[in-house]
């Protein structure tokens, strides 16, 4: 089966622009998940200033979004504890709340996390991993009575490498026990990965969507594959792809702030049907998704994997 049959791009792409925020220069990298009977997402909107902010977004089928005018304004007790900037959020739902992680800036790039109820209500929950990290994802549950996440360590600038690293928490607070995933494997993804959308817990195993990055003569290209990741031990791989799921090909993914991006962040899965959406940021400016069967995803990463992963 040829890649292209995987993921389908919809043609209405993108569905978040500019055009949905007075004074943004781009809305890209953002997450959204199901709540209540709609739709409810984290936008990071780079504004006129190109100042990341986070922002609330919602739609009644996924599709077509409402973005708020106002950044989200976050809660604490702590001063050390502060929102500074909004940069590639994720938001995971755990345990009957809502998590938020992004990269804040704490004495350079590190990561915070916040938690809702309701969306309405946010509070700062902790500086979860210092400077220098970039990429943060939580897992759905917990694993052996742990919390886990995924993570990227960095470095101040905007890196030529990164690998994934997992690490684990007994209360969110503090976290430690760091395991190596895996790094760089050529092709698509030889210059650094990182992780994407939260991980998908399925019977062949935890389905991590990345990204993976090429850096050419003239440009650095992002793209999306996908591995399966143990179920109690979600360090060791089973499957990872060997050729991209999706990469830049479109003019919305090709020109941009950062042109020829595809950057995986959020998945939406109906269950009765196993349709997967994934939503992506496309060359550092919009908004788009692209649709698949879940079966069919999880077949590919299994025939198309590395043979020593």
């Amino acid at each position: 089966m040829a890649n292209e049959t995987v993921f389908t791009r919809y043609e209405g792409n993108p569905i978040v622009t500019p055009a949905h925020l007075p004074g943004a220069n781009s809305i890209f990298n953002s997450a959204v998940v199901p709540f209540g009977d709609r739709y409810v997402g984290v936008f990071r909107c780079d504004m006129s200033d190109f100042a990341p902010e986070l922002h609330l977004g919602w739609s009644d089928d996924a599709l077509n979004w409402q973005i708020s005018p106002d950044p989200i304004s976050f809660e604490s007790t702590d001063p050390e504890v502060k929102y500074c900037l909004g940069y590639d959020p994720r938001v995971t739902e755990l345990e009957g709340k809502y998590y938020l992680t992004w990269c804040n800036e704490y004495h350079g790039p590190g990561i915070m996390m916040a938690e809702t109820e309701d969306f309405r209500t946010f509070r700062l929950v902790e500086n979860v991993l210092a400077p220098y990290n970039r990429n943060a994802v939580l897992f759905p549950r917990r694993i052996g009575g742990n919390y886990f996440l995924l993570h990227r360590p960095s470095d101040a600038v905007h890196t030529a490498f990164g690998e994934i690293f997992l690490c684990s928490s007994p209360d969110l607070i503090h976290w430690g026990r760091h395991r190596w995933v895996f790094g760089p494997h050529g092709g698509w993804q030889a210059s650094k990965v990182g992780a994407g959308p939260v991980p998908i817990e399925t019977e062949e195993g935890w389905l991590m969507i990345y990204h993976g990055v090429r850096i050419m003569c003239s440009t650095w290209i992002y793209s999306a594959g996908a591995a399966l990741l143990d179920l109690e031990e979600p360090w060791k791989v089973r499957y990872r792809t060997r050729d991209y799921l999706l990469s830049p090909t479109t003019m919305y993914e090709c020109v941009g702030d950062v042109p020829n991006v595809v950057f995986p962040v959020a998945t939406l899965l109906d269950k009765a049907t196993r349709r997967l959406a994934m939503y992506y940021g496309c060359a550092d400016k919009c908004v788009a998704v692209a649709h698949c069967q879940l079966d069919e995803l999880l077949d590919f990463v299994k025939q198309h994997s590395f043979p020593d992963n």
